[in-house]
């Protein structure tokens, strides 16, 4: 199993929909409040908008959460890939949004969307994202995302 896969019968189950709920874990105030509209918009449901390590990890071991949508740079003396790294022990796809993607991402995380960023691009990352989760073709990527091997 990995990153909420259901494996039926040897195959990937085809789930409608493999995210449903998302954990924004972004530290500038109106990057987070245009994310949770965004997001909202397009029927997600937001698990928290938090801006720090620990919180991110108290929200993720409560559970529920699909997908976590990290900043590499947020404050306090963990990262977001130390974000990444819990949400990896969970089982969680992370996908990061950041000016600048570091190397080591590429193992923590199912791909990078750059910023800046337009709404419809991060809507139509997390489909790609979720279209990957499933085992579904993958669809047309948007500006600005790069996605990473997802390990098997």
């Amino acid at each position: 199993m990995f990153f909420g896969l259901v494996k039926e019968g040897g195959a990937v189950s085809k789930r409608r929909k493999a995210i449903r709920t998302i954990l924004v874990v972004e530290d500038e105030p109106l990057v987070a409040f245009d994310n949770e509209h965004t997001l909202a918009q397009a029927g997600y449901r937001i698990a928290a908008t938090v801006d720090d390590h620990d919180h991110a990890v108290r929200v993720m071991d409560e559970g529920g959460v699909d997908l976590v949508i990290a900043d590499v740079a947020i404050h306090g003396e963990k990262t977001g890939i130390d974000v990444a790294r819990h949400a990896a022990l969970c089982g969680l796809p992370v996908l990061f949004v950041t000016g600048r993607c570091p190397v080591e991402a590429r193992t923590l995380a199912v791909g990078c969307l750059a910023k800046p960023y337009a709404p419809r691009d991060l809507i139509a990352a997390i489909g790609v994202v979720d279209a990957l989760l499933r085992g579904a073709r993958r669809p047309k990527l948007p500006p600005g995302l790069s996605l990473f091997e997802l390990p098997g």
